[in-house]
């Protein structure tokens, strides 16, 4: 699974503990996340997305993300 949450944190000033904090998980989660180590439950996914609201296909894809301005 593919996912934005690095990028939406970096263009909210947002730290990993932080979103960790608002979620209610550990840092480190938020750091396997980003890096593809984890795939979030659908219940953790949506929570992410609500967050930073936007919906859950903005954030996790299935397939990999076109780069923006490459």
């Amino acid at each position: 699974m593919h996912n934005r949450i690095a990028v939406l944190r970096a263009e909210r000033g947002v730290s990993r503990r932080q979103l960790a904090e608002a979620l209610g998980v550990h840092y480190q989660t938020v750091g396997y996340l980003e890096r593809g180590e984890y795939n979030p439950s659908l219940h953790l996914a949506l929570r992410i997305a609500q967050y930073f609201e936007v919906p859950v296909e903005v954030v996790f894809s299935t397939e990999p993300f076109p780069r923006i301005g490459g």
